[in-house]
């Protein structure tokens, strides 16, 4: 992604080197995406359809969440805006009123996306809003962004890196050593050597912060099954009993994985667990791919940027790795050191995505904390957990006011939060004045106007894969 991006977009005054080796494998379970991606795709001018057939993808309209808030229980956090806000509060407030009111329908139901994702339906027009995101092959993904790149000039060297070289004086990167022993020099090193972090820690020792207290799970086992009978646009996500197990449908196949803490259940458990609950038969051995929660001090030190897994990881439940890549590599490129380092603007760069990535933990902590699972003692650890102020403040405001707070730039927008605030069972004590401004009979016929207008606007889409069939069947499924 950061070679695709930085040749297409800056690459005529850029020599850029990508060191990669086909020996190494990558961690490649990531499938599933947000919408934010389509902004990073606009800018690289990536068609929709071409991406899609080339990486086996399918539609996601949001994530179905079971058994988080109890067993048996379960709930869609969908894309796109509930309702219609107003300018002194969000929909959910008339929504509230609503069903005291006796007008006892889902928040679903006023989202068009979260009803084409419970219905199966979905299409994309010219004239459509972008709320919708991919299921796809990551290594496809990859290879897809590799010939971009190599198209726009960046140069690829196959190799391992051996031994990173510092200048004596400054503590600054000089060079990469490879195992050929080819030695590379450079200005700007980006480090995306996964959770190894090979620059931006092997060589600048930048620190890390550990947030596994509030996200405890640290293995992710992944299977591969054959295409399921119906692929639906959505990810599903069920809570396990020390864990959750994600389920995400491609064109062709399904990606499978359990996520899971090490304290509370080993491999064995882990990997019969998986395979219990699969659909379909495994198309290859199930994989352990072992992570730590957190984030480095510094995601920018000296002329190191780490991207990636390398910057840090906040587990996979809200399929936020992308965007978070998405992110840094939009901020490097304005932030771009092409008159030298300058502090300030490193350090702007480290307060931003910092501000980012924080916004995302509290919103991933909040699945485990808000919970009413005392099954097992994993979920009663989650549910007994300390978290962070900033997460506490959110809650009680919606708690009491009905009010979702959101920083200015995070990612996670007012629909969002409102959606896995109440799917996991907080429902708001009361509701913004100003909804009383309008009669009951008023507020019948707006909540009735828009359920309809949703309504119709599903039922004009066609199946899911239906859609697919003519707009971007996959390659693969061609040959």
């Amino acid at each position: 992604m950061t070679a695709a991006a930085l040749s297409k977009l800056l690459g005529k005054n850029l020599d850029i080197k990508l060191v990669e080796s086909e020996a190494i494998g990558t961690v490649g379970v990531g499938e599933a995406t947000i919408p934010t991606l389509h902004l990073f795709h606009q800018l690289l001018g990536i068609d929709e359809r071409e991406l899609m057939a080339a990486t086996n993808a399918t539609f996601k309209l949001g994530i179905a969440f079971e058994n988080w808030k109890d067993v048996g229980e379960e709930y869609i956090h969908s894309f796109g805006a509930a309702g219609k806000d107003c300018w002194a509060c969000n929909f959910s407030h008339f929504w509230v009123k609503g069903l005291q009111q006796g007008i006892d329908f889902p928040i679903g139901d006023y989202t068009k996306e979260h009803l084409g994702a419970r219905l199966g339906r979905f299409a994309v027009s010219p004239r459509s809003e972008r709320t919708h995101a991919y299921h796809f092959d990551a290594a496809l993904y990859a290879k897809f962004l590799r010939g971009l790149a190599e198209k726009h000039g960046a140069t690829r060297i196959e190799g391992k890196i051996d031994k990173v070289q510092l200048d004596r004086d400054s503590g600054y990167i000089r060079a990469l050593q490879l195992d050929s022993g080819e030695v590379l020099e450079g200005d700007l090193f980006i480090d995306c050597t996964g959770f190894r972090g090979l620059l931006i820690d092997g060589a600048l020792h930048t620190g890390f912060d550990d947030w596994g207290h509030w996200l405890p799970c640290d293995r992710a086992i992944a299977v591969q099954t054959g295409k399921g009978e119906n692929p639906v646009p959505y990810t599903r996500s069920i809570a396990r009993e020390s864990g959750w197990q994600w389920r995400i449908p491609l064109q062709t196949r399904t990606g499978n994985g359990l996520v899971y803490c090490s304290h509370y259940m080993d491999e064995e458990q882990a990997r019969q667990q998986l395979l219990d609950n699969v659909e379909g038969e495994p198309l290859n051995e199930p994989r352990v791919i072992p992570f730590r929660t957190g984030t480095r001090r510094q995601h920018w030190n000296k002329n190191c940027v780490a991207i990636g897994l390398s910057s840090g990881f906040i587990e996979p439940l809200e399929s936020t790795s992308i965007h978070l890549i998405q992110r840094s590599i939009v901020r490097l490129m304005t932030l771009f050191p092409a008159q030298g380092f300058v502090q300030a603007d490193v350090d702007e760069f480290n307060r931003l995505i910092r501000e980012e990535t924080e916004n995302v933990r509290d919103f991933v902590v909040l699945h485990y904390k808000l919970t009413d699972r005392q099954d097992t003692e994993f979920w009663r650890y989650c549910r007994g957990m300390d978290i962070p102020d900033s997460l506490s403040h959110r809650m009680e405001m919606f708690e009491q006011g009905g009010r979702v707070y959101q920083n200015g730039t995070e990612l996670f927008g007012e629909s969002s939060w409102l959606q896995v605030l109440l799917g996991q069972g907080l429902m708001p004590q009361s509701y913004h004045p100003i909804v009383d401004m309008m009669s009951d009979e008023e507020l019948a016929r707006f909540l009735s106007g828009i359920r309809s207008q949703v309504r119709a606007t599903v039922d004009s889409w066609p199946h899911h894969m239906e859609f697919i069939a003519h707009y971007c069947k996959t390659k693969i499924d061609q040959m």
